[in-house]
């Protein structure tokens, strides 16, 4: 099916920013958002190496830009941010600045977050760089409290180089095609898919990518039909499938020995090294990988093959992050004035750059030849995407029901019923 898509918003990360993490490893320091002197103040986003993020990057520019500027950096582990930096803004003592998500399906997103009283309002440079049709990811009662950084495809990151080493020359073009490289990738003494079975947000981001095509290709407004009480978890054929393919998945030995207990460092170390071909997660982590393996491998990113080839690809993509500040900040002006150098298209083009995401603005008349985009570039022209769906999720309950419950697939303590049951019970809550 070819329709236009609305790009909304993707928060693949569902409550990880260490998805795209090579190793999770960082420490916490708590800037706050004490007084100032009126020009400094302070940054707060989610690491999970040593390496520089985009946001750390362009703090420095700006700094250097600023002279009489001081910024503090922030810097979160990325497998606890969602709920460290909910647990400050409702202490008030959270950054002057902080990376947010739009929608309303994380601890961190932005519609719960200013329903509560707990952000800022933005204006006029931060509404003009939300994406058509977004509004409602961003605006609360007719005020905007997040400003767009990217544009984010997710789905599924392949090591191309891995892959074939295995001996699949080919990404597979529907679910036999799965099962067909799962069994290749095992008798090469590997795996095809690496999974980090014990995080939660990894699980659910696996689940999520099945579902493109189980249920979201043949309903985009699945997810509206859910807010309305159309429909239900337990009840929809595409969601059944959807976790019916991971349990299948798992008896076929798709994923690595152990997976039900397995970090992030299974991701990197079994992409990096080859002994796994492919991830679930956002586009970003190609580059990172790429750079990881020290340029010996390449990685691009893919959606998840549909049941039957005849029906397409079709996957995600959305602005991922944004950025907000605090009820609390006492230094706003600052704050804002950062916000606005921020919407120049140089800097969005660098958070692309550093992130592997894309710019904000301009990303349709980019062309994707030799990069990580290239397997996505048909989907992306003729609009066949919709954004992640737990951004739309009545709140991050539901989120947390479906990776628990993927994990309790994985060891064979929940049934895919009980999965969808309790998932349609937290959108309740």
């Amino acid at each position: 099916m070819t329709q236009q898509r609305r790009i909304i918003r993707a928060g693949a990360l569902a409550g990880t920013a260490a998805i795209g993490a090579l190793v999770l490893a960082s420490c916490s320091t708590s800037a706050g958002g004490g007084a100032g002197d009126g020009q400094s103040f302070s940054l707060a986003f989610p690491v999970s190496n040593e390496a520089k993020t985009p946001y750390e990057i362009l703090a420095e520019q700006y700094m250097e830009e600023n002279p009489d500027v001081e910024i503090t950096i922030d810097k979160l582990p990325g497998e606890s941010y969602n709920t460290t930096i909910r647990t400050q803004l409702q202490g008030g003592n959270a950054s002057d600045i902080f990376l947010s998500a739009p929608g309303n399906g994380q601890s961190f997103s932005i519609v719960p977050l200013a329903e509560a009283g707990l952000l800022e309002p933005l204006g006029e440079t931060a509404t003009s760089l939300i994406p058509d049709g977004s509004e409602h990811q961003f605006v609360v009662d007719g005020a905007v409290y997040g400003q767009p950084l990217n544009i984010a495809p997710a789905g599924v990151v392949v090591n191309q180089t891995a892959a074939e080493a295995a001996g699949i020359t080919e990404y597979p073009a529907d679910w036999q095609g799965v099962l067909d490289a799962c069994e290749t990738a095992a008798q090469a003494g590997g795996s095809y898919f690496v999974v980090a079975g014990s995080i939660p947000p990894n699980a659910g981001m696996m689940a999520q990518a099945v579902a493109a095509t189980r249920v979201y290709a043949e309903d985009p407004d699945w997810n509206t039909q859910r807010a309305e009480g159309e429909v239900t978890f337990a009840d929809s054929e595409g969601w059944q499938q959807t976790l019916q393919a991971i349990v299948d998945m798992n008896d076929a030995g798709c994923f690595q020995p152990g997976v039900e207990g397995a970090g992030f460092d299974a991701i990197t170390n079994g992409l990096v090294q080859g002994t796994s071909s492919a991830m679930f997660g956002p586009s970003g982590v190609a580059r990172d990988l790429g750079e990881a393996a020290g340029g010996e491998a390449t990685f691009v990113a893919q959606t998840f093959p549909p049941a039957d080839a005849a029906d397409g690809a079709f996957g995600y993509a959305s602005s991922t992050y944004s950025y907000s500040i605090p009820a609390s900040s006492k230094n706003k002006d600052a704050a804002k004035a950062f916000l606005e150098w921020m919407a120049e298209p140089a800097q969005a083009e660098t958070v692309a750059e550093e992130s592997g995401t894309l710019p904000i603005t301009g990303y349709a008349e980019m062309d994707f030849t030799g990069t990580a985009f290239e397997p996505l570039a048909d989907m992306l022209a003729a609009g066949d995407f919709v954004p992640l769906p737990n951004s739309d999720w009545s709140n991050p309950a539901v989120y947390d029901a479906l990776g628990a419950g993927v994990q309790g697939l994985l060891t064979g303590q929940k049934t895919v019923e009980q999965v969808l049951t309790e998932m349609d019970t937290a959108w309740g809550e």
